[in-house]
C-alpha cells in the first residue's frame, strides 16, 4: 500500500522541512506539495537534514484535484471541526479505518491544508473522512511539521505491519472506488441532489465501510441498477 502525504499550499519553508525529515525518519516517501513557498530555500533545506531526498523528489501541483487525483482514499486532516463533515476521527481511528479496508484500497492520501486557514471546505468535502488531532488545550495547536510528524508516526505501525501481508489484485485495488462510482449512479437515478446534506451524509457513511461490507454493498448496487434498467425499458 502507499501512503502519500499531501500539504496543500504550505508557506512556511521550515515547515516543509520538517515534514520532509518526518517522512523520511518513519519510511515513507511519497511526498506531495499543492503550491508551496520556498520549498527550495535554506530553511526547508536545513531542517530537512538528512532528509533532502525527501525534499528534491517532493512532487508539485497546481491544485488540490491534480495531487490526489490517484489516489484511492482520502484523509483531510483538520485542527477544527466544520460543518461539511459529521464525524471526526483521530489520527489513531483513522488508521484502525484504514486497516478496516485492507483489500479494496492501494493508495491512501493524508491531506494537510494551509498553515493559516487549513483546508478550504470544498477540498474537505472531497476527503472521504475527516481527521483531527485530539489536543488537551484548543490554543496553540500543532504546527504543520508537528502534525505530519504525529500521522507519520501512526501511520507507520501500519505500514510495517497489518498492510506488509496484503496483496492486491488489480481489481480488488479498484473496489472502493467502483462502491463510490455505484453509489453515485444509484443517489443519481433517486434524484438525490450532489449538493444535499443527504447526498454528503451518505457518502461519508459509505468512506466507513468495511472490505466485507462494501463487497456487499457493490453487489446490492449493480442488482438494483440492472433492476433499474429493466424497469426503465
Amino acid at each position: 500500500m502507499q501512503i502519500s502525504f499531501v500539504l496543500v499550499e504550505p508557506a512556511v519553508p521550515e515547515n516543509i522541512g520538517a515534514a520532509a525529515r518526518a517522512l523520511k525518519t518513519l519510511g515513507f516517501s511519497d511526498f506531495r506539495l499543492v503550491n508551496p513557498k520556498g520549498h527550495h530555500k535554506n530553511a526547508a533545506r536545513w531542517l530537512a537534514h538528512g532528509s533532502l531526498d525527501i525534499l528534491k523528489n517532493a512532487r508539485i501541483f497546481h491544485d488540490f484535484q491534480e495531487a490526489t487525483d490517484d489516489l484511492d482514499f482520502l484523509i483531510g486532516t483538520t485542527a477544527k471541526r466544520r460543518s461539511v463533515k459529521q464525524d471526526y476521527y483521530s489520527p489513531e481511528e483513522s488508521r484502525q479505518i484504514i486497516e478496516q479496508k485492507k483489500g479494496i484500497i492501494k493508495k491512501v492520501g493524508i491531506v494537510f491544508g494551509r498553515e493559516e486557514s487549513g483546508l478550504k471546505n470544498e477540498e474537505l468535502l472531497k476527503c472521504d473522512i475527516a481527521s483531527t488531532i485530539p489536543l488537551s488545550q484548543p490554543y496553540p495547536s500543532l504546527n504543520l511539521g508537528q502534525s505530519v510528524m504525529l500521522y507519520a508516526y501512526v501511520f507507520s505501525k501500519l505500514k510495517t505491519t497489518t498492510l506488509s501481508a496484503i496483496n492486491l489484485s488489480a481489481t480488488d485495488d479498484r473496489l472502493y472506488h467502483e462502491l463510490k462510482e455505484n453509489s453515485k449512479e444509484i443517489f443519481k437515478r433517486l434524484k438525490i441532489d450532489i449538493n444535499s446534506n443527504l447526498y454528503h451524509r451518505m457518502m461519508e457513511r459509505i468512506s466507513m465501510t468495511n472490505e466485507d461490507d462494501a463487497r456487499l454493498f457493490l453487489s446490492f448496487a449493480k442488482k438494483f441498477g440492472q433492476e433499474f434498467e429493466k424497469r426503465q425499458n
